[in-house]
């Protein structure tokens, strides 16, 4: 054996193979052997002894192979080490080390990283030489073909923004990059279960498995492959439109691997990253390393992912390739069917044969975005002026009761109540500008489920007084408190601005009819992506006992003719601006 490529995956062992192969084809006794984990080592061992040239080996089989002293590296006259910074990552240093040992003294080592951290530096003083560094392009420098853009969302709606992300780009061909196994086979399964041609790549596969997969993603049978920074090693596939980072790499560095997947050939592409608010420090530490700005975008809206759908659809009729012969049979029976329908009807029905899922899919879909930093003081549009309130859905309140709630108790004409975001304990409402200062004026003494009621200007409200550590995050910043997550236990910790209990949230429900939460957008489809918030428990609530005694109460009042306010100002004439 003359020479020794050691690199850390079994996919990338494959790849480097088979290129050398292809480079070799013409070279007489140029024999090229792969050794790595997942496949017979008899036949490794036979292949071995026929005669290698060049082995390329992942470190744990060859040292496997070593000690059973089926592998001679005893004449290596060249060692490579391919993406050394990452076997070290992966725990091979003494693997590595007792490879190394077995080979002569003189002998030329190369080492091969996209980038080049203090670790790379440190291996190649003790696996080299005088050795002598050679930079293709800028130093950790990323690819000038690529386009980086990141998303800001809240944690809880990040698969919701993947999808939109998907469904703006129909012709995606894509990488979605995940930080552990478990989460990468996760996404892929809920990506196949909403429709999505996609697959997993992680270590958990079977050699057969990753094959499988890898032929189907090089096929282009996959839209999307979800992969782990460690299985992607070995992908080498060009026209890939776009690398998704679902989450950031730990290793800052590895953004590079990652981003380089896509653009090339001297092609173009797109390296995407979603991110919560959090994260935007390591943004502005990635562009640092790669010497190249990233572009804050917007999740696309459910109108905007549905436009591209459409249009792409109507280019893939107007650009098919209509084989005459074969339906020309056919086509006496197709317009008797479709005499009655003019060319006009025809059309909209053959669209919405293929487009119908994504309008009822898309129907009411929320913005993703998060906003980043503090929140700006009022609207942006002229006229309206937007309003803090201290009730929201766990108050049982959604956007029409709200917005019934606010113009009952001010006198405010309905219409003059331009738009509403409900948060979970807390709301913000845009309003004629004409019409605010009469609603904040009349709720000064309101009171909610024998509590105060607290509404004001969103600017005086982002400039009063507190805690300056108050941040602006998904809740909005106002809550308080050391508000637990949903995944840490509970709500008992929760800081209100009201006397806020579990018993007395049934709040204003106009009509439902129930002393239960009203459920909303039941009808739609199972992929239906919602808000990203799910059924919570609240340990503060009453027993189910108690609620059912409400509702029955409720219902019994509401089947007589009553209606039963829970609004403790009068009624008030209705104010039209």
């Amino acid at each position: 054996t003359q020479a020794v490529i050691i690199c850390p995956t079994r996919e990338l062992c494959m790849q480097i193979t088979r290129d050398l192969q292809s480079y070799t084809k013409y070279v007489t006794g140029a024999n090229i052997v792969a050794i790595y984990g997942g496949a017979s080592i008899d036949t490794q061992s036979r292949d071995i002894k026929k005669g290698a040239q060049i082995v390329v080996a992942t470190p744990g089989r060859l040292n496997d192979m070593i000690d059973r002293r089926r592998v001679n590296l005893s004449n290596v006259r060249f060692a490579v080490l391919d993406e050394a910074d990452e076997m070290l990552n992966m725990g091979f240093k003494e693997d590595l080390d007792t490879i190394l040992s077995q080979t002569p003294e003189e002998k030329n080592t190369w080492l091969f990283s996209a980038t080049m951290p203090d670790e790379v530096l440190r291996i190649s003083k003790n696996y080299m030489t005088n050795p002598v560094e050679i930079t293709a392009g800028t130093k950790n420098a990323g690819n000038e073909n690529i386009e980086h853009i990141y998303f800001v969302v809240h944690a809880r709606d990040k698969y919701p923004a993947l999808k939109r992300i998907a469904d703006s780009n129909p012709d995606i061909f894509a990488i979605v990059f995940c930080r552990t196994r478990i989460e990468t086979q996760e996404i892929a399964d809920k990506l196949i279960k909403d429709g999505y041609n996609a697959d997993a790549l992680h270590g958990d596969l079977s050699q057969s498995q990753r094959d499988h997969v890898m032929k189907r993603y090089r096929s282009r049978s996959l839209q999307m492959l979800v992969a782990t920074d460690v299985a992607a090693r070995g992908i080498d596939v060009n026209d890939v439109t776009h690398v998704i980072n679902y989450n950031l790499p730990d290793e800052i560095e590895n953004y590079t691997h990652r981003s380089g997947r896509t653009a090339r050939a001297g092609k173009t592409g797109v390296s995407i990253a979603i991110i919560n608010m959090k994260e935007v420090g390591k943004i502005r530490i990635i562009e640092r390393i790669i010497k190249k700005k990233f572009t804050q975008g917007t999740v696309p809206t459910g109108f905007e992912a549905c436009e591209k759908q459409l249009f792409s659809l109507v280019k893939k009729i107007h650009d098919v390739e209509v084989n005459e012969n074969a339906i020309e049979a056919y086509m006496p029976k197709i317009y008797d069917e479709l005499k009655d329908l003019s060319k006009e009807d025809i059309i909209k029905r053959f669209v919405s044969t293929e487009f119908n899922r994504f309008l009822d899919y898309y129907k009411n879909a929320p913005d993703l975005n998060a906003s980043v930093g503090r929140e700006r003081e009022r609207s942006s549009t002229p006229g309206i002026t937007k309003l803090f309130i201290n009730l929201g859905e766990l108050d049982s309140l959604d956007k029409n009761t709200m917005k019934e709630y606010i113009s009952e108790v001010s006198g405010v004409d309905a219409a003059s109540i331009v738009n509403i975001e409900v948060k979970s304990s807390f709301s913000f409402i845009e309003v004629k500008t004409e019409a605010a200062e009469i609603i904040t004026g009349t709720f000064k003494n309101a009171r909610y489920n024998n509590r105060n009621v607290r509404i004001e200007s969103r600017g005086d409200s982002a400039g009063s007084g507190g805690s300056g550590s108050r941040e602006r995050s998904g809740r909005g910043g106002y809550e308080g408190g050391n508000r637990r997550s949903s995944s840490g236990g509970g709500y008992s910790d929760r800081k209100s601005y009201g006397n806020r209990s579990g018993g007395d949230r049934a709040g204003y429900r106009g009509n439902s009819g129930s002393g239960e939460r009203k459920s909303y957008g039941s009808g739609r489809s199972e992929r239906a992506e919602g808000s990203g918030r799910s059924e919570r428990t609240y340990s503060d609530r009453k027993p189910v006992s108690d609620r059912s005694e409400r509702s029955a109460s409720k219902n019994s009042s509401e089947s007589s003719g009553e209606r039963k306010s829970n609004f403790s100002r009068e009624k008030r004439p209705r104010k039209q601006f």
